[in-house]
């Protein structure tokens, strides 16, 4: 006869994460928070971490309590979200959100609007643009929203051409011209900038920069325009929760003065306010 019992624990979280993720897509059910209940934020851990501990102590200041859910990568607090673990999160922009969507039907949108952090071309081998050699090996983030945007930071500085058309999305595909013959190659985000050693050049989210001890300072070669720049990170929630009132006085608690200060201590000046 079949044994038909199992233990939880042989439940992976992944398969868990996916399997509430889809009924909360299929059935709209909103996941409620009680009065007295803390707001759990998703944050990617690393100098966010400072960031968000002040955003949580002036978010106290208006009666809100705010708890923090630390991720070691940019997958995991969208599954999380999704699945009701967390009531928001705050780690990422609007082209990875809307990939996200697309690939996983995800029902979150933005809050409001956090950091904006400049994405940059760092090297240890040549100190200019003008130094990078015929051939040589540029590393991007694999996944589709930061490697378009590492693409066109590399079009914007006439190291290569995108064909017409090519969105925010763009991958190798789209390059319509490469002078130089570089050899991109796609890593995941958080390895670039350890891998710098080994490439002519790395395109590097600040975050991740720091992280690998990159000297962001000294080691940046280009870094990509302000203005129009769509890569501004936000506060994401559920769809269903957009309205709750507890959603409005957790974006007032990042966007103060406080924070500002707070962003400019902790990232040295390289990340910026985007509100």
């Amino acid at each position: 006869m079949t044994n038909n019992r199992f233990s939880f624990s042989q439940i992976s979280r992944r398969t868990l994460l996916g399997t509430l993720a889809v009924a909360t897509a299929v059935f709209g059910s909103a996941v409620s928070v009680r009065a007295d209940e803390p707001i759990k934020v998703g944050i990617v851990a690393g100098e966010d971490e400072t960031v968000w501990a002040v955003a949580a102590q002036e978010a106290a200041k208006n009666g809100l309590t705010v708890e923090l859910v630390v991720f070691s990568d940019y997958v995991q607090p969208n599954e999380a979200l999704a699945a009701g673990e967390i009531q928001a999160n705050a780690f990422q922009h609007l082209p990875y959100l809307e990939a996200q969507i697309q690939q996983h039907r995800y029902e979150i949108e933005p809050a409001g609007y956090t950091l904006v952090q400049p994405i940059g071309l760092y090297s240890r081998k040549h100190a200019s643009l003008a130094d990078i050699p015929d051939g040589a090996s540029i590393g991007i983030p694999n996944d589709p929203s930061n490697g378009g945007r590492a693409l066109h930071l590399l079009a914007a500085n006439d190291l290569l051409t995108l064909r017409d058309g090519a969105g925010v999305l763009a991958t190798a595909i789209d390059i319509a011209e490469n002078p130089k013959n570089l050899q991109i190659r796609e890593l995941d985000a958080g390895i670039v900038g350890r891998s710098l050693d080994d490439l002519d050049a790395g395109i590097v989210n600040t975050d991740w920069a720091f992280k690998s001890g990159i000297d962001v300072e000294k080691e940046r070669i280009a870094q990509e325009n302000l203005p129009g720049n769509p890569y501004r990170n936000f506060i994401a929630v559920r769809t269903s929760d957009k309205d709750q009132p507890w959603v409005a006085k957790l974006v007032a608690a990042y966007q103060n003065d406080a924070v500002k200060e707070a962003l400019a201590t902790a990232y040295k000046g390289t990340t910026l306010p985007a509100w």
